[in-house]
């Protein structure tokens, strides 16, 4: 049984626009999977059904196997947990660890526990200077952290980001990044995320979906869409630097293996010139 499966999903807005047409999308457990494709193919529409922000106009959005109903959207809520891109929409207390409090207590949970989740994730998020800040003072990378910090005290099984690194520096992607790739091992979660910086998807991504025009244009493992000249172009979307250099080496003649990630292609060029690491 998939955390999130959606079968022919489709979303009408007011105005008879079609947003998802036939949206087929599965999140197995402890996988992190990226959502790729132009800006209005749909993606943002798409996480807002996985926790039923958002009714489906046709077609169904089940979660561990069951729709998502009036009596059930809590713990729905409670199992999905959605960062939006701009994280002035989720921030709005007087302090960082009021507002990374405000979701476990609205869980009903008790103060002490309340407090161990705040712990929790203020730690995980290397939010310790920040706690007392007013968070509408801070920078849009602290913004961000603060954030999914608010999210994660809830402690979801499936942590949905909508275009997470947006706004952020260099360092602040990277940092969020090696967060990032830690959930699935070790905390058990599932992590879906939308991301326009194509070079980051080999990283952390399990498994890719491409959207386009409101569907579903491609899926697959990162080796398979990134050797899909066709749809990459259809989409607009570019392969990631280092498989693109390595591809251009190749057609020079040079014999070395293709690798999207950075250590596997690190193991190439050694391999390639004749050096070890």
């Amino acid at each position: 049984m998939h955390l999130i499966e959606t079968r022919n999903l489709c979303y009408l807005y007011r105005n008879n626009v079609l947003a998802l047409d036939g949206i087929d999308f599965v999140a197995p457990r402890k996988t992190s999977i990226a959502l790729l494709g132009p800006n209005g193919a749909g993606k943002s529409t798409l996480f807002k059904h996985f926790n039923g922000i958002l009714t489906p106009t046709s077609g169904d959005v089940l979660v561990r196997g069951e729709a998502i109903t009036k009596k059930n959207i809590v713990d729905i809520r409670k199992f999905v947990g959605i960062v939006f891109q701009n994280p002035d929409d989720q921030i709005f207390s007087p302090t960082v660890e009021q507002d990374i409090a405000f979701g476990p207590t609205n869980l009903g949970l008790d103060p002490e526990t309340v407090a161990h989740r705040v712990d929790s994730a203020v730690s995980m998020l290397g939010l310790e200077d920040l706690r007392t800040r007013v968070p509408h003072h801070l920078s849009g990378g602290e913004k961000k952290r603060v954030a999914i910090a608010g999210v994660v005290a809830m402690e979801p099984q499936v942590l949905v980001l909508d275009e997470p690194t947006a706004g952020l520096d260099p360092g602040g992607v990277e940092d969020l990044l090696a967060f990032l790739k830690t959930l699935p091992d070790k905390y058990g979660m599932t992590i879906i995320f939308s991301t326009h910086q194509v070079d980051l998807v080999p990283e952390i991504a399990d498994l890719v979906y491409v959207m386009n025009h409101g569907r579903i244009t491609g899926s697959g493992t990162v080796d398979e869409i990134f050797s899909h000249d066709e749809l990459l172009n259809s989409t607009r979307l570019h392969i990631p630097p280092l498989p693109r250099l390595i591809r251009k080496l190749r057609q020079d003649g040079v014999s070395i293996d293709m690798a999207y990630r950075y250590s596997d292609a690190e193991a190439s060029f050694f391999r390639a010139f004749g050096r070890q690491p």
